[in-house]
């Protein structure tokens, strides 16, 4: 849950049993609009070499006091509900700029740094960096796009490009979400 008092803003989250607050760093002012845990309303995946499909998804960005977000996603099959995908890591803000770097890894064996510039409710981010285990099912992905805009309507879209070693660049993911908390 996201609080302003005296313009300082404050995150509340679960630690465990408790509930911890934690003033939001002055820096994240540009990525504030983030903050909290975001559900799919619509989500759809397609990509040349695979069969399209859909998901449901769970987003959660906490602040801890840094200039940084922690960062959660968990897909689920929509009607099964077996879990499809997870992915953690952190968004970090350079102070006193709109510069960003996203560290993501991923479960099936991707770490993914990726950077780019917030705008007004909205991020473009593009891989710098990929690394993957050795096992890791090919083809390997050589570069990612993401955006991530805030809509008029308070729901987050966030578009993924891929490209890999068989495909250009190409739209893989498409997910509108609605803010589930504060």
């Amino acid at each position: 849950m996201l609080y302003s008092f005296l313009h300082h803003s404050i995150q509340i989250f679960e630690f465990g049993p408790r509930l911890i607050m934690a003033k939001i760093h002055d820096a994240l002012k540009p990525i504030q609009w983030l903050i909290g845990t975001w559900e799919s309303v619509s989500a759809k995946g397609h990509f040349p070499t695979i069969k399209d499909f859909v998901y449901s998804e769970v987003l959660k960005f906490e602040s801890l006091g840094q200039p940084l977000l922690n960062y959660e996603a968990r897909s689920r099959n929509p009607v099964t509900e077996a879990p499809m995908h997870l992915e953690s890591g952190f968004l970090r803000i350079k102070p006193g700029s709109n510069q960003l770097a996203f560290m993501i890894s991923h479960n099936f064996g991707l770490t993914v740094l990726e950077e780019g510039m917030a705008k007004e409710n909205e991020l473009e981010l593009e891989s710098k960096t990929i690394s993957r285990m050795s096992f890791a099912k090919d083809p390997s992905v050589k570069a990612l796009k993401k955006t991530y805009k805030l809509n008029e309507d308070g729901t987050l879209e966030i578009r993924t490009d891929m490209e890999t070693d068989n495909t250009p660049m190409t739209n893989h993911l498409v997910a509108v979400y609605k803010r589930k908390d504060l």
